[in-house]
């Protein structure tokens, strides 16, 4: 009788599911978004309601992202306000890309208008991801503790 064989499973590797998670928890949070934007848009003026939903999707994707994504431990303000600026700068260069497109072709059809939207904020997102994985929520504990010992070494050398 021969023993049963083990089925090797394959992981994901962490980089690859981080984004993965990324994408899923962005994207949840964009659907939610656009749901409360139609709800709130018959009561309050769609500016005010985009606004309002953008802040608050971004505090809640942040958190998201903190928790989920990244499972790290930063929290605070200083992460929201980080986690803005990347907003603001997708939201540049989508809008960005917009203006170019328009400069090219003054009135595009609906598909290249959106094939060249959805690139943009593609392109945004993997940008976006990249600085809230190394910047934002990166691992400050590791730059710290070499630094730290770095300096421990130098003061014990001077001693």
């Amino acid at each position: 009788m021969t023993a049963p064989s083990r089925r090797q499973t394959r992981t994901l590797h962490p980089l690859v599911a981080a984004f993965v998670r990324f994408v899923v928890c962005g994207g949840g949070v964009g659907l939610a978004s656009s749901g409360a934007l139609v709800l709130l848009s018959d009561r309050i003026p769609m500016a005010v309601a985009n606004a309002l939903v953008t802040v608050v999707s971004t505090v809640i994707a942040t958190e998201l992202h903190g928790r989920v994504s990244f499972r790290s431990e930063r929290k605070g303000w200083g992460v929201h306000l980080q986690s803005g600026v990347t907003v603001a700068v997708s939201y540049a260069f989508t809008t960005g890309a917009l203006f170019c497109l328009y400069a090219l072709r003054s009135e595009p059809s609906a598909l290249v208008e959106q094939t060249v939207y959805l690139s943009a904020s593609a392109l945004a997102g993997i940008g976006r991801f990249a600085l809230l994985r190394v910047v934002v929520f990166g691992d400050r504990k590791q730059t710290l503790s070499r630094d730290d010992s770095l300096s421990r070494t130098a003061v014990a050398m001077a001693a």
